[in-house]
């Protein structure tokens, strides 16, 4: 749908899309090629991508909340979007936590093989965050395009309604 609102607001309904993207591309896949290249001499690198991810997620959610009572109806609607991907996207990545976590005490505690450990952390886990990670890329970049002309999908205005907003433009049924 889309909707009557100005360009300020406009403006501000793609910060979100806008900071998660940052998150997405510069840190998850940038930053991480960047540490990956010192992970065989050095591990600790890799952790700073997780940390940073961890904390621009909670910066999305923190403002999020606060959305609901501070900005204008379309802007909020936006904040809205970016956390609930956001929320999918923690998910994903705590799983991958785990599964990698317990490949590393399989290896060092239940004397599994270092070849099936690098399966089981590549396969079951890299591979399913990369394919997230470029999805949501696809969906942020739309959800971007959609705050820059004024458009909010469907589903969110039904989560958040408002009568006073001007419809310029409804589905087609």
């Amino acid at each position: 749908m889309r909707f009557d609102v100005s360009d300020a607001e406009r403006k501000k309904a793609k910060f979100p899309h806008d900071l998660f993207l940052v998150n997405l591309i510069a840190n998850h896949i940038l930053a991480f090629v960047a540490t990956l290249g010192m992970a065989g001499s050095w591990l600790w690198p890799m952790f700073i991508v997780p940390i940073v991810s961890f904390i621009i997620l909670g910066i999305i959610f923190i403002r999020a909340k606060r959305s609901r009572q501070k900005d204008a109806w379309f802007v909020m609607c936006h904040w809205q979007i970016a956390r609930r991907r956001s929320a999918f996207f923690i998910k994903m990545m705590l799983m991958l936590m785990i599964i990698a976590g317990s490949g590393v005490y399989g290896y060092t505690n239940l004397g599994w093989m270092k070849e099936a450990v690098y399966a089981l952390i590549g396969g079951v886990c890299i591979l399913p965050i990369m394919v997230t990670t470029l999805v949501l890329i696809l969906m942020e970049s739309d959800s971007l395009h959609q705050a820059d002309k004024g458009e909010l999908p469907e589903k969110i205005v039904d989560l958040f309604p408002n009568p006073d907003v001007k419809v310029i433009a409804a589905p087609k049924q």
